[in-house]
């Protein structure tokens, strides 16, 4: 598990380079009338992970995480099945997006996540379950105008763009 750290945590830090070189092709400043450029978001996303690339490496040198102290082989079969249930819940989701929308697909994800992998309590995963789009929406929708995909839940904003906008 130890190299599997280290090898994902180059992996991810190589792609968020990537991600911000990339985002630079678009504007990355704010826009007058428009709010942030088509590259803000990415930008600034792939340097936040880039930060925590740079923290999981820091931290698997002088090894503080519970990976970076194992002796385990590159990925035992929890690791594994982990991986598998990780990856198949982020492309259910990723395909929900597009029929119901980011507001009612990521809080699925995130309630399944929660307390499948961090088994939280009901009560705080209804807290970020209900937060969250609503949250995302303000910010998104109506702070910097940019819409994100709703499916066929999209007549469901139209009062609340009659609304605050």
């Amino acid at each position: 598990m130890r190299k599997a750290e280290l090898i994902m945590a180059l992996v991810m830090a190589v792609f968020s380079i990537y991600i911000m070189w990339k985002s630079t092709e678009l504007p990355i400043g704010w826009i007058p009338e428009e709010g942030p450029g088509g590259g803000a978001f990415s930008f600034w996303l792939g340097a936040a992970m880039l930060v925590c690339c740079a923290a999981i490496i820091y931290r698997w040198a002088r090894r503080l995480s519970p990976p970076s102290q194992s002796d385990e082989p590159f990925m035992d079969a929890d690791a594994a099945r982990l991986f598998f249930v990780i990856t198949g819940s982020l492309g259910l989701m990723i395909g929900a997006i597009h029929v119901i929308g980011v507001y009612f697909a990521l809080p699925i994800f995130m309630a399944f996540y929660m307390r499948y992998l961090g088994r939280h309590s009901w009560r705080l995963i209804a807290g970020f379950v209900v937060a969250t789009p609503i949250v995302a929406f303000f910010f998104f929708e109506i702070a910097l105008l940019k819409t994100l995909p709703k499916g066929f839940t999209e007549p469901w904003f139209y009062p609340l763009y009659d609304i605050f906008l």
